[in-house]
């Protein structure tokens, strides 16, 4: 009898998160360049995170955002979600510029994608000066049909290509081709090999 209460109150609450969800993308369908997929879902504690008039927002179908996950759009900014692109739980994509993820992208538990970088410079006698309200900027773009391990982090001006799959634990700062594998290698670099 308990399983089946438990199973009860389960089902409950998976139902209030779809509408929930549902509620939330909603929202956002009436705002000026948004195209969001119907059957789109964001998980318990996800959200999209909207900063001014953004230059567009377009979600695919069937795309799939577990628990905990946040997407920032600032003004001006452009992101592209592809057709079942699927998020992990704790995932954050921070779109200041322009990111692109393409159809079929799976991206693991914890993943970080940024597209801007905070502006910095140093004194002349050596001191750090970081700007926290400017940015460099630089397109992200994930190809289709990718794997993002777990806890992968890709910085701005970055260009994966397509059917890439990239190790948990990887920092990408530069651009990999597609078909390539790239893994963590013990002395903090990355190794990028063909398929």
């Amino acid at each position: 009898m308990r399983i089946l209460i438990a199973k009860i109150i389960a089902r409950f609450f998976v139902t209030l998160n779809f509408y929930h969800s549902k509620g939330k993308l909603e929202k956002l369908r009436s705002m000026p360049g948004t195209k969001i997929a119907p059957d789109a879902y964001l998980g318990e504690g996800s959200n999209i995170i909207v900063s001014g008039k953004y230059r567009q927002l377009h979600i695919g179908a069937r795309m799939y955002m577990r628990n905990f996950c946040s997407i920032l759009l600032d003004t001006d900014a452009s992101l592209v979600i592809g057709d079942k692109v699927f998020f992990n739980n704790g995932c954050s994509v921070n779109c200041l510029h322009d990111i692109e993820i393409g159809a079929g992208t799976s991206i693991g538990e914890g993943v970080k994608i940024y597209d801007h970088n905070h502006s910095y410079h140093y004194e002349q006698d050596g001191t750090l000066v970081l700007e926290r309200d400017q940015y460099t900027y630089g397109r992200v773009r994930i190809g289709k049909n990718c794997w993002l391990g777990s806890n992968v982090t890709v910085l701005k001006g970055v260009e994966i290509g397509d059917n890439v799959i990239i190790g948990a634990n990887c920092l990408i700062y530069k651009s990999i081709p597609s078909g390539s594998v790239v893994k963590h290698i013990e002395n903090l670099e990355i190794s990028v090999s063909k398929l």
